[in-house]
């Protein structure tokens, strides 16, 4: 489906929420950090991540009429997101975030773009883009100041697990390019994010509890549960919006979202975390953030 020009009284409601989105999706870095905090093992998080959003996209599908496909194509395909999209990326980022503040969390999730256009070149579905190419090199750049020693980050033993909280978004950049290469199979992303859901919910429980990393939620919650509770209904709101948002608005517009995520990232995380950040971190930011307006995909029909 494409998506229609939309006016001036659309395109305002759009931006809200566009808005409405960054704000929420920017809410579960730090969020993150605080689940973390409580000495639960990353696998253990992302099994409960992936069945409470499992369960909320199940119903989300069932209100639009649409059905589980179980075929093995689909199956195979659940499964490689699931892995890819959530599984391995999220224990990184979950195991990132216990050593490296919520901002920096933040700050280093924008560099998805930069890292998915080489791997789009390497490819063959994008093309080469001086614009583009100046983007990349900012985010490089940016990822630089971060990690320059006694500088952005407040310990400088915090650097060894920059590259870890970097797995994340190349996973991310990994099944992106997938999905734009090979496509879906004709399953649509919310339907695509139910199955991956609950795949990875079987593949993700069985290694919990071997590993012992299994978190119990049946006991007294904390504050380390309900921020695990509040980010997995979160995610699974956001991106159900997100989805909407590209179908109704187009790509390129949804797209911005990163910027706001990135955003609300660090303030929500000086907000409930009470992090306070260098000069250098916030230049890293603007830096990161330069280079993801230049390579975000123009319209259709613009010169690169």
């Amino acid at each position: 489906m494409i998506a229609r020009p939309a006016g001036p009284p659309v395109r305002t409601g759009l931006s809200g929420i566009l808005l409405i989105i960054g704000i929420g999706w920017g809410a579960t870095q730090p969020l993150a950090k605080i689940a973390v905090t409580g000495g639960h093992g990353p696998i253990g998080l992302v099994f409960w991540q992936l069945l409470i959003g499992g369960v909320l996209l199940s119903i989300v599908n069932r209100l639009r009429g649409y059905r589980l496909r179980r075929d093995a194509r689909a199956l195979r395909l659940y499964a490689f997101i699931a892995l890819v999209g959530t599984i391995l990326p999220n224990t990184a980022s979950y195991t990132a975030a216990f050593h490296l503040p919520a901002g920096i969390m933040s700050i280093v999730i924008a560099t998805v773009p930069m890292m998915a256009f080489p791997m789009a070149l390497a490819l063959g579905t994008d093309r080469f883009s001086t614009r583009r190419t100046v983007g990349l090199l900012l985010g490089i750049s940016g990822v630089g100041l971060i990690a320059l020693p006694g500088t952005a980050l407040p310990d400088p033993a915090m650097v060894a697990f920059l590259p870890l909280a970097l797995i994340a978004p190349f996973l991310y950049a990994v099944e992106g390019n997938y999905v734009d290469r090979w496509g879906t199979d004709g399953l649509d992303a919310i339907q695509l994010l139910q199955g991956a859901s609950l795949i990875g919910c079987v593949i993700a429980l069985p290694i919990a509890l071997g590993t012992g990393n299994f978190v119990a939620l049946d006991t007294t919650w904390g504050r380390e549960e309900w921020a695990l509770m509040a980010l997995s209904v979160i995610h699974a709101l956001v991106y159900s919006g997100y989805v909407w948002l590209v179908g109704r608005a187009g790509a390129v517009f949804a797209a911005q979202v990163s910027y706001l995520v990135t955003g609300f990232g660090v303030v929500w995380a000086m907000i409930l975390l009470s992090e306070r950040y260098s000069i250098l971190v916030w230049a890293a930011m603007a830096v990161i953030l330069a280079g993801v307006a230049l390579v975000q995909p123009r319209d259709r029909g613009e010169a690169g």
